[in-house]
């Protein structure tokens, strides 16, 4: 006899039993996976710990975190799980007395689906290893890390107060600017030059550059780096 017969089940006891399912594989699935993990809040199935994130100040939650957890804790979003570093001292440990370890690039769906995963800032794995030690290596060849770049950081300080002074106390916004400063530092270092602060080609590649990362870490971006499932849909778009 089917068993549907024998047990009779509508949509909605469908839907109840389907989510228990769900359940089930996601507790063994996160308890496999926590094992090596830090410590960090709970996450929520298919979730993890989105809703306790402050959407627009999402650093203030991991502040928060870290009173709890300590400098070293986990959260998820979504299905990534991840580890976060605070604090000085952690993050030089990491970053600089142990950068070899932490030398690798994570995942991330969004850039590996627009560089294919290639690239010095978005790459990951051996290919990206290469080229950061040839980047570095032409960048020390240049000054990089010697008195030259020094005075090319005192330099750039200088135009950089110039702009603001020129504003003469009257309110501006300071981030091109110091966009600008920034970058120009680099410029120099390899074109051999510095570019004006009234660069329109500079300015707007600078503006560009700034909405790429606003766009990036919007909400449907960060969906589509959360949860994996999203991904064929997104490339039929």
């Amino acid at each position: 006899m089917p068993l549907m017969h024998i047990l009779p089940l509508d949509g909605t006891s469908i839907l109840f039993i389907s989510l228990i399912c769900i359940m089930l594989i996601y507790i063994l699935y996160h308890k496999k996976n926590n094992e090596n993990f830090p410590p960090g809040p709970r996450p929520l199935p298919l979730v993890g710990n989105i809703f306790i994130m402050d959407r627009k100040r999402p650093f203030q939650t991991l502040m928060e975190l870290k009173e709890k957890y300590g400098s070293v804790f986990s959260i998820q979003l979504g299905f990534r799980k991840m580890v976060v570093l605070t604090g000085y001292e952690t993050v030089k440990e990491a970053l600089v007395l142990k950068a070899d370890q932490f030398a690798e690039r994570p995942d991330i769906p969004i850039f590996k689906q627009i560089t294919n995963g290639n690239g010095i800032i978005f790459g990951h794995g051996d290919s990206w290893k290469t080229i950061r030690r040839f980047t570095l290596t032409v960048l020390r060849d240049l000054g990089m890390g010697k008195r030259n770049i020094e005075e090319k950081i005192i330099e750039e300080s200088e135009h950089l107060v110039k702009q603001f002074e020129a504003k003469k106390g009257e309110p501006f916004l300071t981030t091109i600017p110091i966009n600008a400063a920034t970058s120009n530092i680099i410029v120099s270092l390899i074109m051999g030059k510095r570019l004006e602060y009234e660069d329109e080609i500079f300015i707007k590649l600078l503006i560009l550059n700034n909405e790429n990362f606003r766009l990036v870490g919007g909400p449907y971006i960060q969906l589509y780096n959360m949860f994996p499932v999203l991904h064929p849909a997104w490339t039929t778009l």
